[in-house]
């Protein structure tokens, strides 16, 4: 199914949990109309290391998923890793909106490689907004804390996640299966 209409940049971002699992939704949908989807997963680690149920469901639902990070940032030496590998995911998407290959692609936790200084945020803003007019052009949809302003700008909706309680904020906290992967 080609897009139909004007196709969105649609961005989930703020400190709260789900915008992942928003991201989610919105790959679910676009199979519902027949859409092709794709994920493009920076900063986290491999999924299925990970052992993440969004993953398995995906690849039983013909997703296409790659993964661009070695970890979050603030677990270990992480950095100059999830550098080099958004560079190579940046480089991945863009090969994916050129050959119009998706209806749908996903760029989770992107925002990170923007403020982090992976990738320069202007050329990825000035890409996104010139190649968006082109034909073929996908959904995109980009999840992670802290969307740039000049990300924000190009985007048509951008929704703010906000914390109001989190439970894995108690002491005791561990992560648990189908609520954080």
């Amino acid at each position: 199914m080609e897009v139909v209409g004007k196709p969105r940049i649609l961005v989930y971002t703020g400190e709260g949990k789900g915008k992942t699992t928003a991201s989610m939704g919105q790959v679910m949908r676009a199979l519902g109309h027949g859409g092709k989807c794709a994920v493009a997963q920076f900063i986290k680690g491999d999924p299925q290391s990970l052992d993440c149920g969004e993953y398995r469901t995906a690849m039983q639902l013909g997703v296409v998923w790659k993964s661009f990070g070695s970890g979050f940032t603030w677990v270990g030496d992480n950095a100059k890793t999830n550098a080099e590998l958004a560079i190579k995911g940046w480089e991945q998407v863009k090969r994916w909106i050129s050959t119009s290959s998706f209806d749908l692609i996903v760029l989770d936790e992107f925002t990170y490689a923007l403020s982090l200084g992976y990738l320069d945020t202007e050329d990825v803003c000035l890409w996104l907004a010139d190649h968006k007019q082109k034909k073929g052009f996908p959904h995109l949809v980009i999840t992670g804390r802290d969307a740039p302003p000049s990300l924000v700008s190009i985007a048509d909706m951008v929704s703010e996640v906000h914390m109001v309680k989190h439970h894995m904020l108690s002491k005791d906290a561990q992560a648990a299966p189908m609520v954080e992967f």
